[in-house]
């Protein structure tokens, strides 16, 4: 049984460290600095064309527009939404193969890598309104814990990861999560385990364990749970799609999947 009293955080009041990019990557810069400026328009005016989406399936509302075809139809990004995506969680667990999978070949030869973060973008087109993701990926090991703090600050949403086949990978989210909660206590939390792939192999009653204790991890990070496999593409668009919905209220008609041996969906 979880020690709940883990997930009791005490809010710390720190001074941020100073960073600054590589020099090539001062065009990203300028646009992660006006994250926040821009997600502020979700509450504005301009945010009401947003909600007047169809209400159609999700799935048939997002179309997925190259980054750079995008440029073609606007030099400037007056209409553009941007949102900062942050992924924490172990080393070597699938996390840069799962955006990876997401953005596509050609944006992911473009990652930005830095000292234990990766910077990655996807640009989607939602009935004539644009959105650019800007998913930072926090390496995992000791020498990224100090990327925690500029990779969760002003995120929309927080993708927590784990092994489904490494059963310490799940139990060190307690800690990913901790530490993003000192930063940001808005964000979007959503639990995610990869490799599920190789993970249905397992025998049942281990699944069932693991499945049970991802859980039970998820409620008390009030986190929506998916499996995934990057390899198969399974879970790994419509987790994106999930966040869509949740931020700008369009309709999520995904069923719960809690069946022993299928890739799970709690919420």
């Amino acid at each position: 049984m979880m020690n709940h009293q883990f997930w009791r955080i005490k809010t710390i009041k720190v001074i941020p460290r100073k960073w600054k990019m590589v020099k090539k990557a001062s065009i990203f810069k300028k646009k992660i600095k006006s994250i926040w400026k821009k997600i502020r328009v979700c509450s504005s005016e301009k945010f009401k064309k947003y909600k007047k989406l169809s209400t159609k399936n999700i799935s048939q509302e997002l179309e997925v527009v190259d980054s750079e075809a995008v440029n073609i139809f606007s030099d400037d990004d007056s209409d553009l939404v941007a949102l900062k995506i942050s992924i924490l969680g172990d080393c070597q667990i699938g996390k840069t193969s799962f955006v990876a999978k997401y953005v596509g070949d050609e944006q992911e030869k473009k990652c930005l890598q830095m000292n234990g973060l990766n910077l990655m973008d996807k640009t989607l087109v939602i009935k004539g309104a644009r959105i650019a993701f800007t998913i930072w990926d926090v390496g995992g090991d000791h020498s990224s814990y100090g990327q925690i703090p500029i990779a969760c600050k002003d995120a929309v949403a927080i993708l927590f990861m784990f092994d489904l086949n490494c059963r310490r990978s799940l139990n060190n989210v307690k800690y990913w999560y901790i530490q993003a909660r000192k930063w940001n206590k808005s964000a979007i939390p959503i639990l995610i385990g990869t490799k599920f792939d190789d993970f249905v192999q397992l025998p049942l009653d281990i699944q069932w364990t693991v499945v049970s204790q991802a859980r039970t991890y998820a409620k008390a990070m009030k986190a929506t749970l998916f499996f995934s496999s990057a390899t198969h593409n399974i879970n790994v668009n419509k987790i994106f799609k999930f966040i869509m919905a949740k931020l700008f209220n369009l309709p999520w008609t995904v069923q719960k999947n809690l069946t022993i041996g299928e890739p799970i969906i709690d919420f």
